[in-house]
């Protein structure tokens, strides 16, 4: 049974800190199932292009593309459909089955822009300029309570019904609650800098490294690009000066050439941790993107997977609120158990590139050149690390006996009623059912959809894209305990 959120100007069914890409995204989400959301962000709303997030991945294309946004992301970037590492290892992204075969690259703000206007949209109540100073809540409530200090110094308290951090590394959210953050620095004084190049590189997107520094090039398709590097011999703390001098030098050791690098119009320095929160969840609090992990930018997996941490929580959240699950704490509990061998995932595969572009000794460029000989000429191999990468082959746990397509990404499939994706927009469950199979009684919003062909597989979609159930065959008992969420 559906039920109407109650709110106050005080109170609201979920306060969001943090309003990069993953609070925006979950904001937005929230708001377009009718909920009350506040988000709030410690920064005042100004524009910045210094954004070290560059990439978009395949998947993460696909969860916007069910929000009907990715075609518009698309044209603010240049897609890629090939990574080339160290010389020799090419890795052909077309090979990927989706509709977006492709890494985007295209500059983090233009990801928040357009995900902060879709907020707007849904009802946000957008609160820059606003801090968390503390959160308390207790077992015998069914809110969260935080206080708020405002730009001018004053403070307010507001009252969710839950909350969720997606206030970054430096996580207040996080840091409230008194979680550990375990893990360690995993590189040191990486220089980031968007350039304008006097001379082409021969690939679209490089990385290469020499043992003693690596660097990385990317471009935006607007004249810019995204130049990453690191050298052994230049390890300064990330408040000391970094020119353009120092990048070139860089680049030059990595790649033999600087490409005439000039006019930056945004230069820094920063370093690099592999860390993760132990829970992501502590009662009606929850934790998602940087806050909850981060790692090295190898891969360009952090938005991703921050993106992807907002699109697992979001329906959950939702169902709870509006009353639609029977059992709302083992749902809850299930952002944790799927997102969180994610997150560690990541930051083994993130730390493994990153180590291999730092190789120095015979034996680490050993070890580099055949996992690059691998990956060359072995094509499951392949498969699997740009699946990896891209998300598109990332999967969650199934229970035991499942359908093998249980907890697997649903791709975009064109049924009679039209494209998956499409079909995904509205937030709710879509199940796909033979051709003559008639609508099922439901008691959560569903919407139903036919195959083109005469396959009888029937799948229950999750709102994020990933198969909640699956069968050979008309299995109504096994399809109703399915939609009792």
């Amino acid at each position: 049974m559906t039920t109407t959120p109650r709110t106050t100007p005080d109170t609201v069914d979920v306060l969001v800190v943090g309003a990069g890409p993953t609070g925006l995204l979950l904001a937005g989400d929230l708001a377009a199932q009718g909920l009350s959301v506040a988000l709030a962000e410690r920064r005042p709303h100004e524009t910045s292009n210094m954004t070290r997030a560059f990439a978009v991945h395949a998947r993460t294309l696909e969860l916007l593309d069910t929000r009907g946004v990715a075609d518009e992301l698309i044209k603010t970037g240049t897609p890629l459909s090939a990574f080339r590492f160290f010389g020799k290892l090419s890795l052909d992204l077309s090979r990927l089955h989706t509709r977006f075969p492709f890494v985007l690259i295209t500059p983090q703000y233009e990801v928040e822009h357009l995900l902060e206007r879709r907020a707007r949209t849904t009802g946000v109540h957008l609160r820059y300029g606003t801090e968390l100073t503390a959160l308390h809540q207790d077992a015998s409530s069914d809110t969260v309570t935080a206080e708020l200090r405002q730009a001018d110094g004053s403070v307010t308290t507001l009252r969710a019904r839950y909350l969720v951090g997606t206030d970054g590394v430096r996580s207040r959210v996080r840091q409230a609650l008194g979680l550990p953050f375990p893990g360690e620095s995993v590189i040191r004084s990486i220089v980031l800098a968007d350039v304008r190049l006097a001379e082409e590189p021969p690939d679209l997107l490089t990385v290469n490294g020499v043992g003693d520094a690596f660097a990385f090039i990317a471009p935006f398709g607007d004249g810019w690009y995204r130049v990453m590097g690191w050298s052994r011999a230049h390890q300064a703390a990330d408040s000391d000066p970094v020119d353009l001098d120092e990048l070139c030098e860089i680049t030059r050791r990595a790649f033999g050439a600087d490409y005439g690098i000039h006019d930056a119009r945004w230069i820094s320095r920063f370093h690099s941790d592999e860390r993760q929160v132990p829970a992501y969840r502590t009662g009606r609090v929850f934790l998602a993107g940087d806050a909850a992990h981060v790692h090295s930018p190898a891969g360009g997996q952090g938005m991703n997977t921050g993106l992807q941490d907002a699109a697992n929580l979001s329906w959950k959240l939702a169902a709870v609120l509006r009353g639609q699950t029977t059992a709302p704490e083992a749902l809850l509990d299930s952002y944790h158990a799927e997102r969180h061998p994610v997150g560690a995932m990541v930051l083994r595969s993130s730390g493994a590139l990153i180590r291999l572009a730092m190789a120095r000794t015979p034996l680490q460029r050993t070890v580099r050149a055949l996992a690059a000989t691998v990956l060359s000429t072995i094509r499951p191999a392949a498969d699997k690390a740009i699946g990896q990468v891209s998300g598109i082959s990332i999967a969650y746990a199934a229970p035991r006996g499942a359908h093998p397509l249980t907890a697997k990404r649903a791709p975009d499939l064109s049924l009679r009623e039209g494209r998956l994706h499409q079909l995904l927009r509205d937030g709710t469950f879509v199940l796909v059912t033979p051709a003559d199979a008639t609508a099922p009684a439901s008691p959560i919003p569903l919407v139903h959809a036919h195959w083109r062909s005469d396959r009888t597989t029937s799948l229950l979609v999750r709102p994020d894209g990933y198969i909640a159930w699956a069968s050979d065959h008309a299995d109504q008992a096994a399809l109703q305990t399915a939609l009792t969420l």
